[in-house]
């Protein structure tokens, strides 16, 4: 079985053949070598080329010398010349062999030694981004998986594995959104930030390749069994079983209390987490059935699909917990945070703000709304908060909207493009430190992802 953490490790690409623009410098050059040493060689034979013109014996003997010395005093520099040609159109061999071998996460994609259209070049980042941002966040499934069965202690090399490839990650993120902001803003340089995000995303995935055969020495599924890999995914499948039916009456309860708007970003949520695990189920039963008739590589393929299964539930599920914390925490702030914004304005008159503001306190006393909403209005019209409640109001806005974009793109992986990912990490990079800056990110990459699975040939129907 591979394994997500290492799933498709770079194919290394031979050459075929030398492109044709190489031949004629190395034939040309040799040519050239030959044609310059042949005059060197006649001129010093011991039978000389006969000379018919009427010269004096002494000026034809005084012409010989001269025309030698000539002669020999050209082939050494045009012979070097020519060595030098021949030795730079093997060093273009070496170095179009070198670009060819350099590949992407996804296998069989090669990276050109040379910077490829803009246009083209710019496509592939986004879908590098993508690939890369999914083999990550599948690798962090999998090895909490491999941690409970096998100890922290064991699975510390795969995690600080995993902490670099995330790393590499961020910094390639980083990267497209200043390339996205227009900086820089030569085209050279453009083209160059584009190649170097390439070359983050690689090195992000080789990370995570570098383990693949400790990662399947520790998971051993294959060639030990299933054991307590199943006993442990049965046991979480048991477990979410439970926390559906609770989180199913927790949607209820917060879209009575604060309205359908506060809960629209886990509409659906309990029905995918249902159906995640009715394929998990499917698949634990595939698993038990092939590993009590020893087909194990069938059973382990089996196990590992019902891990991400149950993985993706998990996260629907959580999602909804999540959110029924954040609103309870902001309908507690609403209030306070209201009276701030209104003690900031007050020195600085702004009716446009002030209407904000007495919209907000009609909703407190008009029926169900939306106090994440609410807070977020206080926030951005007293504007930038710098502590106090306001700054906790923004910081909450802000980590919700983080953490609902993030569990959609989790639970449609593959559908959303490196724009939505891009904003997203953006907005986790924000988060401490312009978390209004970070909300607006946010909910950019949220609708973006929305987007992006309508428009999928993928997306259900």
């Amino acid at each position: 079985m591979t394994s997500s953490l290492i799933r498709g490790r770079p194919r290394r690409a031979t050459p075929s053949h030398i492109p044709v623009r190489v031949v004629p410098t190395l034939v040309g050059g040799l040519a050239g070598v030959v044609w310059l040493v042949l005059p060197g060689m006649t001129i010093n034979a011991a039978v000389p080329v006969p000379d018919t013109r009427a010269h004096p014996p002494a000026a034809s003997a005084s012409a010989a010398v001269r025309d030698e010395t000539s002669a020999t005093d050209l082939v050494l520099p045009l012979a070097a010349v020519g060595a030098a040609g021949i030795l730079a159109g093997y060093g273009y061999v070496r170095r179009l062999r070198r670009g060819r071998t350099r590949t992407t996460p996804a296998g069989g994609h090669l990276v050109p030694a040379a910077l490829p259209d803009p246009s083209e070049l710019d496509g592939r980042t986004r879908e590098l981004l993508a690939e890369a941002d999914d083999r990550v966040r599948a690798a962090g499934e999998e090895l909490d998986f491999a941690g409970e069965r096998a100890g922290a202690e064991a699975v510390a090399p795969f995690a600080r594995a995993l902490e670099s490839a995330e790393a590499e990650l961020s910094a390639a993120f980083r990267m497209r959104q200043r390339y996205d902001d227009g900086v820089p803003d030569d085209d050279t340089a453009r083209r160059h930030t584009l190649a170097g995000i390439v070359g983050r995303c690689t090195e992000a995935v080789r990370r995570l390749d570098a383990e693949r055969e400790a990662f399947d020495r520790l998971r051993a599924l294959e060639s030990d069994g299933l054991g307590s890999a199943l006993e442990i995914a049965e046991a979480r499948f048991r477990d979410l079983t439970g926390r559906i039916a609770a989180a199913e009456a927790t949607v209820a309860g917060l879209t009575g209390r604060h309205g359908r708007t506060a809960t629209t970003s886990v509409t659906g949520h309990v029905e995918q987490a249902k159906d995640r695990l009715v394929s998990a189920t499917t698949r634990l039963n595939q698993a038990r059935q092939s590993s009590d008739l020893g087909e194990a590589e069938q059973a382990a393929q089996h196990l590992r699909t019902a891990e991400e299964d149950i993985a993706l539930a998990a996260s629907l599920v959580t999602g909804i917990d999540r959110l029924e914390s954040a609103l309870t925490s902001a309908a507690s702030l609403v209030p306070a945070a209201l009276t701030g914004a209104e003690a900031a304005l007050a020195g600085r008159p702004d009716p446009a703000a002030d209407r904000v503001l007495a919209a907000v306190r009609e909703d407190l006393t008009g029926g169900p709304y939306d106090p994440l909403d609410a807070l977020r209005h206080i926030v951005r019209a007293a504007g930038a908060p710098r502590d106090g409640v306001l700054s906790a109001a923004a910081w909450l806005v802000a980590r919700t909207s983080v953490s609902t974009a993030d569990d959609f793109v989790i639970t449609h992986r593959g559908l959303v493009g490196a724009e939505a990912r891009t904003r997203l990490a953006e907005a986790r990079r924000l988060l401490l430190s312009e978390p209004p800056t970070a909300d607006t990110m946010a909910v950019l990459a949220l609708k973006l992802a929305e987007q992006d699975t309508r428009r999928s040939p993928q997306a259900p129907p």
